[in-house]
């Protein structure tokens, strides 16, 4: 199969033909790539269960792993659901258009391959013009994991969608790069009390403001299960890098000291070793490739960067990979979230 990748620019016209033809194809069960303000997505018609699976195939994605339903008014949320909580209303008029996931009870309309055989259903409302657009050109609900080969750190450019898919679907919708870099939060809202059940730019502290309590899904910090995921993200591997990547957490002198050490000896030992640092801690660091994420006084800029610097280390195709920990509050939670999961849940605690 060609993979058309199709740059979408200034010019209002030309960009609306563009993606009437990617909607066309959306409506004909093929598949799409397309930038949102997260990050890329590979989108499918959600009603269709055979567009669907496609996305699990083209992917290599577990069929058990829900996939999230981009709409693109509120009121079509009542088309695929059977309730819509006062809590999830209060939410959708506050954070949407935005980086915000809620999991709802489905109706009969949204086939069980969407859901990954589950009885409820994720949806969010991207805010992003093209995301915006092709939706409602796709015909209303579109299917749309992260764009690239499951288990890699999501794409956050088109390159990246290309590298991951080039042959595997017939378009990619090139928008730039992304402005989040890090993939939605996902807030259960089927429950008493409502659940974050995976943390990213629309914190716990944001949404209580506006519903009151919640809480996190203490699955969060623990190694993956055997229960079925609600969301994506919760059972497998996700974000990983090619090499195996450890985090190195506790007071910031210490773990710069121990991964000195650690690379040391790993250089010693003949492997090629990266380093995932700051711009504040990178001088620090002795040995190994080097990369900052960003500054920890703007922890968007760690979140933006954090899939791009992942996939570089595989550019380079560095054996090991350590990174300091960022347990910041806020968006930081989001990003220990990622790569927690990167790593496997190994971290060595100085």
């Amino acid at each position: 199969m060609e993979t058309v990748i199709v740059k979408i620019t200034e010019n209002d016209i030309e960009n609306r033909k563009k993606i009437e033809a990617a909607g066309a194809l959306l409506r004909q069960g093929e598949l799409a790539a397309f930038p949102t303000e997260t990050v890329y997505g590979l989108g499918a018609d959600a009603l269709n269960p055979q567009a669907s699976q496609k996305i699990y195939e083209a992917k290599g994605r577990p069929s058990d792993n829900p996939l999230i339903v981009h709409i693109s008014k509120i009121e079509d949320l009542e088309k695929i659901t059977k309730r819509v909580p006062e809590n999830a209303r209060k939410l959708a008029e506050r954070f949407w258009p935005g980086p915000l996931t809620m999991i709802f009870e489905k109706n009969e309309l949204v086939p069980l391959e969407t859901t990954g055989g589950l009885q409820t259903v994720a949806v969010r409302m991207p805010d992003h013009p093209t995301a915006l657009s092709l939706i409602q050109a796709g015909g209303g609900f579109i299917a749309a994991p992260s764009a690239n080969t499951s288990g890699k750190p999501s794409p956050t450019r088109a390159e990246h969608v290309a590298l991951d898919l080039q042959g595997r679907i017939p378009m990619i919708l090139d928008g730039g790069p992304v402005g989040i870099g890090i993939e939605s939060t996902i807030l259960d809202v089927t429950e008493t009390v409502p659940v974050i059940l995976r943390p990213g730019s629309i914190t716990k502290e944001m949404i209580r403001e506006v519903i009151g309590e919640v809480r996190m899904d203490p699955g969060l910090a623990k190694e993956d299960t055997q229960i079925p995921p609600k969301a994506p993200g919760m059972k497998y591997k996700h974000y990983a890098p090619k090499a195996e990547l450890i985090l190195v957490a506790g007071v910031q002198e210490k773990v710069q000291e121990r991964i000195n050490d650690l690379v040391r000896e790993g250089t010693e030992a003949g492997k090629k070793v990266g380093v995932i640092g700051t711009d504040e801690s990178c001088g620090k660091y002795l040995q190994g490739i080097v990369k900052s994420i960003g500054t920890r006084t703007d922890e968007r800029t760690i979140a933006r960067h954090l899939y791009g610097i992942l996939r570089e280390f595989d550019d380079l195709k560095v054996d090991i990979i350590y990174s300091e920990s960022f347990s910041a509050p806020g968006i930081g939670q989001a990003v220990m979230n990622r790569l927690l999961k990167a790593a496997g849940h190994q971290v060595i605690e100085v």
